[in-house]
């Protein structure tokens, strides 16, 4: 049998899965991820120059330089020192510290676009309305067109938009297991907010899409999806000479229930462990707040002790020299001698008299 996946438990390394499984991080949602799909896309269109709206680490942005492009524009506003280290190592990647989609019309036209920056209708719309209109043979790459921004706007912090072009949003994030935002949810750290709301119309990263492709006048464009690791999409004209080649390509990725059923499989379980984590952190607090609770209580028997002991003290003497003087007493009354009491005569005469009739 030849098992195309790697790594395969053998014979002599039973263990080579469980391996790479510990090795992965528990929440999957790197673009790299998608390599097979931008391997079919690579290898039915001519891809010269790529355009990176969303950079993450920029490790994708050296795989495109793997898979044959020659020329990578990575857009990213606010780059982190390590993000600069990675893509410094490559003359052909280009960082691009600017906002998109207004930086798309100042580069050079790209064959392949990868739209996974800001994750909202306002945004997406707007870069996928500049290509349609713009380059109209490129191919364009979508991540997170499926929960939770598939229909629900996510805003990394600040975000630029102006207040009409954005949904009330909250630090609260959403869980599959029930539909109110929570704090043991989705949440961004403050790095992003998400809308209070969902659904509805211009809210969440599919339904930006779905309105440009509805709205474009061009029923030539086509939309793929492929229901893994927050949902990915593949846009291109059908009129482009490659169309049907990709089409039939990427169908076992997107006609497949197994991938959509393993992907809510993985976010009910991903959003139950950030249920018990937050649970667990919020029982930590309760204990740490008794342990100090318990802590002043201590201080404050302390301080109370400390304050009665002057006191205690002189009680204590009092009661000593209380005791001293009632053994004194007592002494003295055991000490004392007995006297036998005398009658003098008016009490015998009046016992003497007892019985005796009055006189009249």
């Amino acid at each position: 049998m030849n098992f195309d996946v790697d790594p395969v438990d053998t014979r002599h390394d039973p263990h080579a899965q469980a391996r790479a499984a510990r090795q992965s991080p528990l929440l999957l949602h790197s673009m790299t991820l998608f390599r097979e799909i931008f391997e079919v896309v690579f290898a039915r269109k001519n891809i010269s120059t790529v355009v990176e709206v969303g950079v993450e680490s920029g490790q994708a942005s050296s795989m495109y330089l793997e898979l044959g492009a020659v020329e990578v524009y990575c857009v990213d506003p606010v780059p982190s020192d390590e993000l600069r280290t990675q893509l410094d190592q490559f003359d052909a990647l280009h960082l691009v510290e600017k906002l998109s989609p207004d930086v798309l019309a100042e580069l050079p036209p790209a064959d392949l676009y990868v739209l996974d920056g800001d994750h909202n209708y306002s945004v997406v719309r707007r870069e996928f309305e500049w290509i349609v209109r713009n380059v109209p043979d490129a191919v364009v790459a979508f991540h997170d067109l499926l929960w939770p921004c598939g229909r629900r706007d996510l805003y990394y912090e600040p975000s630029p938009l102006p207040l009409a072009e954005r949904y009330p949003s909250s630090t609260d994030g959403p869980t599959v297991w029930h539909d109110e935002l929570t704090p043991a949810g989705f949440v961004g750290a403050g790095a992003f907010t998400t809308a209070e709301k969902a659904g509805g119309e211009r809210n969440g990263v599919l339904t930006a899409v779905e309105d440009v492709l509805a709205e474009s006048g061009d029923p030539g464009w086509c939309l793929e999806l492929v229901p893994a690791v927050f949902g990915m999409g593949v846009a291109f004209r059908r009129d482009q000479v490659f169309a049907g080649s990709l089409r039939r390509a990427l169908a076992p990725y997107t006609n497949t229930r197994l991938l959509a059923a393993m992907e809510n499989n993985r976010i009910a379980l991903y959003t139950r462990v950030l249920q018990m984590q937050y649970d667990a952190e919020r029982q930590t607090d309760e204990i740490n707040r008794l342990v100090a609770e318990n802590s002043e209580l201590r201080q404050q028997i302390e301080r109370n002790k400390t304050a009665a002991d002057p006191q205690i003290a002189r009680l204590s003497a009092e009661l000593r020299v209380l005791r001293q003087e009632n053994q004194r007493l007592a002494r003295a009354v055991a000490n004392r001698p007995f006297t036998r009491p005398s009658f003098g005569p008016s009490l015998l005469e009046a016992v003497r008299m007892l019985g005796r009739p009055r006189r009249k």
